[in-house]
């Protein structure tokens, strides 16, 4: 049967749905109103997809210090997964109505952060879907719970004293967020602007084309020449909170580079003890 690892075409999961083996899941979310996005899901959504709320099912945001979407513990994830009917040997797939980076690829990277192989992105999205004349309902499912445990993998996952000796040791951070919040300029969401020391920039919207991924070829060329050599392991990557970095981790495996890491805080963690140092503009 059909796997899918990190994309999977509106084409081919439209004509996958109805497998017993298949769950997709609706990660929709506007920054901006977190309810309306849950509100749009129920109004449609792709038939039998779960909704995943970003702060509710996604983070835990009960931990001071860690971001503006704290990463969650394993029982809470695993526990969402099983209200889901979500099990250790279902082929999974988010999607999103934000290229995949709010927040299908998060769901991606939290599944794979547990070990969890057949999950995928849907490429193109919501819109995509759409634009196709694809299948909708607004039928919510009841899933039967199903028992899911497990335990994410700490070495793809850092925090911020672990990405200062990470840098120190000489790998690689590259910050996904847009050049101008990058060097300083702008700061929509957190309350200072800039950039780690050391850290390189690549926004994650890079990755895209149309409104899809480039192809893995191309996405590979790419990320060769931003990591100068360094291999896939010795880089982290970060954002404002730890959720559109996933878009990158997901681009990069994409494109066969396998065993990057997660900031888990990203921006929003590191400024949130004072004393840590910011750079502004390129240096």
């Amino acid at each position: 049967m059909t796997s899918w690892t990190t994309l999977v075409s509106a084409e081919e999961l439209a004509a996958a749905l109805g497998r017993d083996d298949l769950v997709v899941v609706d990660t929709r979310v506007l920054l901006s109103d977190r309810d309306a996005s849950e509100a749009a899901y129920r109004e449609a959504h792709i038939p039998g997809a779960r909704y995943a709320h970003l702060e509710r099912d996604l983070s835990d945001m009960h931990k001071p210090g860690a971001g503006r979407h704290p990463w969650p513990e394993a029982s809470d994830f695993t526990a969402a997964l099983s209200r889901w009917g979500i099990g250790p040997g279902h082929q999974v797939v988010a999607y999103d109505a934000g290229d995949g980076a709010l927040a299908a690829a998060r769901l991606w990277f939290l599944l794979r952060a547990l070990g969890h192989e057949r999950a995928a992105v849907l490429d193109g999205g919501w819109a995509r879907w759409c634009a196709l004349g694809l299948p909708v309902d607004d039928a919510v499912p009841t899933p039967q719970p199903v028992p899911y445990a497990g335990a994410f993998d700490p070495q793809r996952l850092l925090d911020a004293p672990a990405v200062q000796t990470h840098l120190e040791q000489g790998g690689v951070l590259i910050d996904v967020r847009a050049a101008e919040r990058f060097r300083g300029e702008v700061e929509p969401l957190d309350r200072v602007a800039g950039h780690v020391p050391g850290a390189r920039n690549r926004p994650y919207a890079l990755s895209m084309r149309d409104g899809r991924f480039k192809p893995a070829d191309e996405l590979a060329v790419e990320f060769r020449a931003a990591l100068a050599g360094h291999s896939p392991d010795e880089v982290v990557v970060m954002c404002g909170s730890g959720v559109t970095a996933c878009h990158t981790l997901l681009a990069m495996e994409h494109a066969g580079l396998r065993g990057a890491r997660l900031f888990t805080g990203s921006w929003s963690g590191w400024i949130a003890d004072p004393a840590r140092p910011v750079a502004l503009r390129d240096a």
